[in-house]
């Protein structure tokens, strides 16, 4: 168990918040939660195998909560970009051993970097598949997420799990439910676990004055889509604002969505997102979003402290972690892991 660590005041101001939802209406994570939240269930004994071993991995490992590195952005946002602030990350077993050395429960990357280490490291940390990406050599470009592989090869490959991407709202959509659902049902035939990257993407959801693609009741439902199709864990932005049905004037919405159901208090808002996860039933997993420099270890704290006090189940956390010198990669990962690990910090 860590020590309890230092907080920014600002931090520390979230510890005090109490959110509207109560917290006994939730399925909170535990180092019970698989025996609460899945033995009940549907999922294949080898499916629970899976998902113990991500659960069971790393610095937080019994503890029902997860920090996962993910590294997909050289093919999401081109190498040059994702890469070029710390070069020794285009060699890809690099990214395999910050994910070893941070302590992390899983590492989430790509066919191409598994495919070069994956004799090496298989035995050594729980693999996460990407198995969809939406390449940027498109021009222009358009969200779209298509299939880089298989199912059966990232099996083949040793994973233990296999994520994907569906960009809800987008033209799009349609075709990548119906391709991830498939993808998902085959993976839990094989015994593993699946993550689903529940995005929003439709122009649209940007106005002059807020960005919906992170408010909360679009997120929301985007999670709630994502537990229908067969996701383990949901995989979402942290939420910064509400009201895009309203807004945008289109979908089903009830008062409570923006009243008694939640505030703009940003643990108020993840809350919410927990909630359209089966009520925490399912974990939730936030981003931890673009490095900004010497704010990221702060920016990471308060993003861990919030989604911990909503009821979610950790942070993926990546370009705070690569993009900077690897001691200090693997110390924000652990900084990261501390605030699930400090007892002080509760859920609200």
């Amino acid at each position: 168990m860590a020590d309890s660590i230092s907080l920014s005041p600002e931090n520390e101001a979230l510890l005090t918040h109490q959110c509207l939802v109560k917290k006994d209406l939730l399925h909170a994570p535990g180092p019970d939660f698989l025996d609460r939240c899945f033995v009940p269930g549907s999922r294949s004994a080898q499916v629970l195998r899976s998902l113990g071993a991500i659960y069971g991995h790393g610095r937080l490992g019994g503890t029902g909560y997860v920090s996962i590195l993910p590294v997909d952005q050289g093919i999401e946002h081109t190498a040059g970009s994702a890469f070029g602030p710390n070069p020794m990350y285009f060699d890809p077993e690099n990214i395999l051993r910050l994910a070893v050395e941070g302590g992390c429960n899983a590492v989430a990357t790509t066919f191409g970097t598994f495919g070069t280490v994956a004799r090496k490291y298989a035995h050594k940390i729980p693999f996460l598949v990407k198995i969809n990406h939406n390449e940027l050599l498109t021009y222009p470009n358009k969200f779209d997420q298509i299939m880089f592989g298989s199912v059966r090869q990232a099996w083949e490959m040793g994973a233990t799990a296999v994520g994907a991407t569906v960009y809800f709202g987008s033209a799009e959509s349609n075709r990548q439910i119906t391709e991830v659902t498939a993808a998902f049902e085959e993976a839990h035939a094989l015994g593993l676990a699946t993550v689903l990257w529940c995005y929003t993407r439709n122009n649209a959801f940007k106005t002059t004055e807020k960005d919906f693609h992170v408010a909360a009741d679009l997120t929301g439902q985007a999670n709630h889509l994502g537990v229908t199709m067969g996701a383990d864990i949901i995989k979402q932005k942290l939420p910064e604002n509400n009201g895009g049905f309203s807004t945008l004037k289109f979908g089903k919405t009830f008062p409570a969505m923006y009243d008694s159901l939640s505030t703009d208090h940003p643990i108020d808002l993840t809350r919410y997102q927990v909630l359209n996860c089966y009520a925490g039933r399912i974990g939730l997993i936030n981003s931890g979003g673009e490095s900004h420099g010497a704010t990221d270890r702060e920016e990471a704290i308060r993003t861990a402290i919030i989604n911990k006090r909503a009821g979610g189940q950790g942070l993926i956390s990546g370009r705070k972690a690569f993009q900077r010198p690897f001691a200090e990669g693997v110390a924000l990962l652990n900084a990261i892991q501390d605030v699930y690990l400090d007892g002080r910090i509760t859920l609200a």
